[in-house]
């Protein structure tokens, strides 16, 4: 069928565009997914929506269509909490992968997921890789207290091969937005996610609306989920949807933060990940709080289930 009729009504300019439903969002999406249409389509896409940006509801509709295509984790025994990580480090060491083993000692099950999108970065896979932790070729159960790591084709390769699009266009496109919001999960999942710009707050807190997700939202640190050691970013959690403000911004940087390495390598990041993990360095108090606030959503998201479980009929 093609997309040509879908870019015929986004591709009008930030002043003539339309937005799409979510149910034409998601055909178009599934479209580009399934690799059905040209190149030449996809960057007409790309481009538009680049100029036009995306809305809660074509967002819902991309993450619709992905999640009926990807492949799936199996559920596990708590909820599964789900680090995208696709930017890395450029300026300061990635602490994503220190984030996900401060929650896997917390007893959480941790999976991390992403690629290279763009070059000269250290992606949070090589400091994981560094420690010790694989990169899965496919989805398998993660236990609690476990940290996993799978690339974004694994997941699906349309859309690594979305992502990839970056490298010839030079431009962000949706699938960059949705990776950073899907569940990889077949059962309850924290999504912990970030957004750069102040607009897209009010955007994502829609689209999580919209999908009756669970997630914890703030300002990431160079496209990075886990916290700027530096800083105290606002927090917005949602729990099937409903969204509590968990805490305000806090004002001022710090000056310096203990141990934290000035070089932003993989073995140097692994190093001070571990100096951390084993109580010689203090965690960064940002990241400490970030800690508190998903296991307080997961504990949301645990008691919800319970409730649920408990009100349900008997069965005959």
């Amino acid at each position: 069928m093609g997309i040509g009729h879908y870019i015929k009504e986004i591709g009008r300019g930030p002043r003539g565009a339309k937005p799409l439903n979510r149910e034409q969002a998601a055909d178009l999406f599934g479209q580009v997914l399934d690799g059905t249409v040209s190149d030449l389509e996809i960057g007409a896409f790309c481009l538009a929506m680049r100029i036009k940006s995306e809305t809660p509801d074509e967002l819902a509709g991309f993450l619709d269509a992905t999640q009926a295509r990807l492949a799936l984790f199996p559920a596990s025994t708590r909820p599964l909490v789900v680090l995208p990580s696709y930017n890395g480090a450029r300026k300061l060491p990635v602490l994503t992968p220190l984030l996900a083993l401060l929650l896997a000692r917390e007893g959480l099950p941790v999976l991390l997921h992403g690629m290279r999108t763009e070059a000269r970065r250290v992606l949070a896979s090589e400091v994981l890789q560094t420690l010790g932790i694989a990169t899965l070729t496919a989805p398998e159960a993660i236990a609690p207290g476990r940290v996993a790591h799978i690339d974004t084709a694994s997941l699906h390769p349309g859309l690594a091969r979305l992502l990839a699009a970056r490298q010839i266009i030079g431009l962000r496109n949706p699938g960059h937005s949705v990776v950073k919001l899907m569940n990889p999960c077949a059962g309850p999942a924290l999504i912990v996610t970030s957004y750069t710009h102040p607009e897209y707050l009010d955007r994502l807190c829609a689209t999580f609306g919209l999908l009756d997700a669970h997630a914890l939202l703030s300002r990431g640190l160079e496209g990075e989920v886990a916290a700027d050691p530096r800083r105290w970013p606002r927090y917005d959690g949602f729990v099937q949807g409903q969204h509590q403000l968990l805490e305000e911004q806090q004002a001022g940087t710090a000056n310096e933060v203990p141990g934290l390495p000035t070089e932003i390598d993989a073995i140097s990041t692994a190093h001070y990940t571990q100096e951390v993990l084993q109580g010689r360095l203090p965690v960064p108090a940002p990241l400490q709080r970030q800690v508190q606030h998903i296991l307080h959503l997961t504990a949301q998201i645990e008691g919800a289930a319970s409730m649920a479980f408990g009100s349900a009929p008997a069965q005959p």
